[in-house]
């Protein structure tokens, strides 16, 4: 399917279908305000008990009253401009593809002319921008404006230098990680535990000195010990907890970033379901990801001519990444029960050009995104659909995979809405998926590693002061104490009482956002190693889950 800007074939189809939308946009709108009147988040309340609240109810009826109105004068318009949206539905390519032609050329080949390796970084983050009304529901409101802050605060992590510090001493230890840096705040953003070592602070020695790479310029900056108001500082952004050592399976290096990776190459972004909340973020990230795929997924009744399942919402993915999009493809789960029936979830699957190798052949990649079905005790219905994920990535791959080329990636992410510690998940747990996908955070099934974090906050605490800024929800997440109160607990199996955690082992809690890569289907020639996974607290009080993370390093024989 080729690629283009608009998902429509035409602009008599695409104009068509902007009129049919902009009839039914204020009857849409108006229904969305009357809910939105009558929910009201927990930051919302708190800040009424602090001013005057007895004109809250005369806001209620009123703001009922006008909305209400509002939505039964537009509703003639809308019903009318239904008629004429709906049936372009079937004319319409699932996803629109932006491409920032005025970024700069970017080296794409990451290493790999040269010296036949490079890392490659992936995130994913589940948003919770529905429409206003019903983003309440999650504790979460003003999604347009939410839209905006986390698309600022994505570009500011992207697009920060990326900096490297190494210590040129006899007794260096090597190279340090972002929150071992005497550098100024910027670059001190994370903690956690590297190898089986944990992320102590590390001091050079007197009369040594930290070399700085940030892109293409080399910095020296002179590291001594009796500098006080460089440790002072250090000491003062530094405050919380470190996050204790990986035990047991320690191969994987691990941190609780504030930040999201300043190398980040592809971010996937689930719960996108507002189609203009949709199109602030892509402004706020086409000037670091130059190729976008977003309002992804189908509309209307699906299959076409059939009223059994009607798809009030799109998919809610967006794919952002810095590589060329070669093919994409997007299929819906025809399985979904309830109000998960109602918006087109499923998976979408992109090849991407990541350069040209040393013997002059294509470099390429794959990457796959889903959300799976929400609603708890219905793992007979995820199993289903991870069959259908693993069915659909293999026909997408044999259909594209030309054989001059080397695939140096293939990576599965998005919100399982399932975890590894909960016994009422145990048949997602066990699936085949996981034989094929490797889960850097995942000890066994049922087991996690030691290390990992939940990426389920509680809804009811997103505001409280623990965890209301990227700093604060950093110090909660590496304390286990502090963390037992703000990431929700397992689920237990159906009439059986939970045990949770085992002895000896610590609280971990819900984690549903996944980052998996599969080494089976890249070229012989490619080796696989996972340099980092990062929990990412930047967008604290925007959205109820925690953001994941994960860098990767090939290298080609």
């Amino acid at each position: 399917m080729a690629l283009t800007p608009s998902p429509f074939p035409n602009r008599a189809a695409a104009g068509l279908h902007a009129a049919g939308w902009a009839l039914v946009w204020p009857c849409f709108w108006s229904l969305d305000r009357v809910i939105a009147v009558c929910k009201s988040t927990t930051l919302e309340r708190r800040q009424r008990r602090e001013q005057e609240c007895y004109l809250r109810p005369l806001k209620v009826f009123f703001g009922v009253l006008l909305f209400f109105l509002l939505f039964l004068l537009s509703l003639p318009f809308g019903f009318l401009g239904f008629l004429l949206w709906a049936p372009l539905q079937v004319c319409r390519r699932p996803f629109r593809y932006l491409v920032e032609e005025s970024l700069p050329d970017r080296e794409t080949h990451r290493g790999f002319e040269s010296e036949g390796k490079a890392s490659f970084c992936f995130a994913t983050a589940n948003l919770c921008l529905l429409p206003d009304g019903l983003a309440r529901f999650n504790n979460l409101g003003d999604s347009q404006s939410r839209a905006a802050r986390i698309g600022r605060l994505i570009f500011q992590g992207v697009g920060r230098p990326n900096l490297r510090v190494f210590v040129q001493s006899p007794g260096s230890c090597g190279a340090l990680s972002p929150s071992d840096s005497i550098l100024p705040e910027a670059s001190s953003t994370s903690y956690g535990a590297t190898r089986s070592q944990p992320a102590a602070r590390r001091h050079p020695e007197p009369g040594s000195a930290a070399l700085v790479e940030s892109n293409s310029h080399v910095v020296c900056v002179p590291c001594d010990d009796s500098d006080d108001s460089s440790r002072s500082n250090q000491e003062k952004r530094g405050g919380a907890p470190r996050a204790p050592p990986s035990q047991g399976l320690a191969d994987v290096p691990w941190e609780v970033s504030t930040m999201f990776p300043a190398n980040l190459d592809v971010l996937c972004l689930e719960e996108v379901f507002d189609t203009r909340a949709a199109k602030k973020l892509t402004d706020r990230l086409k000037p670091v990801f130059g190729h976008i795929l977003y309002d992804v997924g189908v509309y209307a009744c699906q299959p076409p001519c059939s009223c059994s399942t009607f798809k009030f919402f799109n998919s809610g993915m967006l794919l952002a990444s810095r590589f060329p999009v070669l093919e994409a493809q997007y299929h819906f789960f025809p399985n979904s029960r309830g109000e998960d029936a109602l918006a087109a979830k499923g998976l979408l699957s992109a090849k991407l050009l990541i350069g040209r190798n040393r013997k002059g052949k294509d470099v390429v990649g794959y990457f796959n995104c889903t959300h799976l079905h929400a609603p708890e005790g219905e793992g007979e219905i995820r199993c289903l659909q991870l069959n259908m994920v693993t069915k659909w990535i293999g026909d997408f791959q044999a259909a594209n995979k030309l054989p001059d080329e080397d695939v140096v990636f293939d990576v599965l992410c998005g919100d399982f809405n399932f975890d590894n510690c909960s016994p009422d998940d145990h048949l997602e747990q066990n699936h085949a998926l996981f034989e094929e996908y490797r889960d850097p955070c995942r000890a066994g099934p049922g087991r996690e590693k030691p290390w990992v974090i939940g990426t389920l906050l509680r809804q009811p605490t997103l505001y409280d002061d623990d965890v209301n800024t990227a700093e604060n929800l950093q110090r909660t997440l590496v304390q286990e104490e502090l963390r037992k109160r703000y990431i929700s607990p397992p689920v237990p199996a159906e009439g059986r009482p939970l045990l949770y955690p085992e002895d000896g082992q610590p609280w971990v809690g819900r984690r549903l956002d996944y980052i998996l890569f599969r080494e089976n289907s890249i070229s012989d020639r490619c080796r696989t190693e996972v340099e980092e996974v990062s929990f990412i607290t930047q967008l604290a009080a925007l959205t109820d889950h925690i953001p994941v993370g994960l860098r990767i390093k090939v290298s080609m024989a």
